[in-house]
């Protein structure tokens, strides 16, 4: 008689999915899933173009081989990334140019103005510190922060790949649960796919005409400035952020631009409005187009998510938003 009270497979599968989305966000495990993610789509499609005659021992050698370099390549990018921001001419080198700048404005703006600003760079560094102590915890969830994430992320994608292992060593025979939770898996994987995979052509899009802007044009025109490289690298991690992603690459460029002069922040914000109008249109095309959705509807989730978890939420956003239709969708509900 109690057995009638149980779940059925295709429930318990969908009671499990929604279960992981607050969990994944709660306990600060979004990298290490976003990870796993990449791996296993990476690496689902580059198994799909193996030739079909080849015999069952060199396919399992080769998508081995593939989990292995996709996860290689993965890892070494995260460690670039992490080493070349922790670098020498790294966060801290911009950090104080952007405090300088911050400075210098202190002293040309009126005086009610400029009491809200930081009296000296090291009051500016203090009130930044201050901050990310008490927000440590969101941010470490968004990017990568220490041995700790990095730990989380390297688990994450060797999950990631010993999932699409079993994936293509076991097409069929699933048990009834386990089936329906590799349907779950399928369907986020694709909406991965989709959105993460669109968001990196956009951030491409609009880190080539933001490089054309900084490292061509205002040199061209006899104006050099500092850390070009860096701010480039700025704005294509910032840009896989949905809208506020530029935001922060935007701000960061036009108050280095108004260190060197206010004709220059005020030429770099003129520019980059322009590069972000393009990036909406663009946005709405392709992210909107992949997941069939309306840009307010992606926008809508992403206020939602942030509300209930913060800048990990606001990160995560698109990504559920797209699992979630996807969902509904195989159910014929929208």
């Amino acid at each position: 008689m109690e057995s009638r009270y149980l779940p059925n497979p295709l429930q318990a599968s969908y009671l499990l999915a929604a279960l992981s989305v607050p969990v994944v966000l709660r306990f600060h495990l979004l990298p290490s899933v976003f990870a796993g993610l990449a791996v296993y789509t990476l690496t689902a499609k580059l198994a799909r173009r193996l030739p079909t005659r080849w015999g069952s021992l060199a396919h399992k050698v080769a998508l081995a081989g593939i989990i292995l370099l996709v996860t290689s390549l993965v890892a070494s990018l995260c460690l670039a990334l992490w080493s070349f921001l922790r670098g020498h001419h790294g966060m801290a080198d911009l950090l104080t140019a952007v405090a300088e700048t911050l400075e210098n404005l202190k002293r040309n703006l009126p005086a009610d103005l400029a009491d809200a600003l930081p009296d000296t760079v090291e009051e500016l560094r203090e009130q930044i510190a201050t901050t990310l102590r008490e927000h440590g915890k969101n941010i470490s969830s968004v990017g990568i922060s220490g041995v700790k994430t990095f730990a989380h992320l390297v688990l994450g994608m060797v999950v990631g790949g010993l999932a699409v292992l079993h994936r293509f060593n076991k097409e069929e025979g699933f048990p009834p649960l386990a089936e329906s939770l590799h349907v779950r898996l399928l369907t986020l994987a694709d909406a991965f796919d989709k959105v993460v995979f669109a968001q990196v052509k956009i951030s491409a899009l609009n880190t080539v005409l933001t490089a054309i802007y900084l490292a061509v044009i205002l040199p061209l025109c006899g104006i050099y400035l500092p850390m070009v490289t860096l701010l480039i690298l700025l704005t294509f991690v910032a840009g896989l952020l949905p809208v506020v992603g530029n935001l922060i690459s935007n701000f960061t460029i036009v108050l280095i631009s108004l260190g060197v002069s206010p004709v220059v922040g005020v030429s770099s914000l003129g520019f980059l409005v322009l590069i972000h109008k393009l990036e909406y249109f663009t946005n709405a095309r392709i992210v909107g187009g992949q997941v069939k959705a309306n840009i307010w509807e992606i926008l809508c989730a992403m206020l939602l998510m942030e509300a209930l978890f913060g800048m990990v939420g606001l990160v995560a956003a698109p990504v559920v938003y797209a699992w979630l239709k996807a969902e509904l969708k195989a159910r014929q509900l929208v």
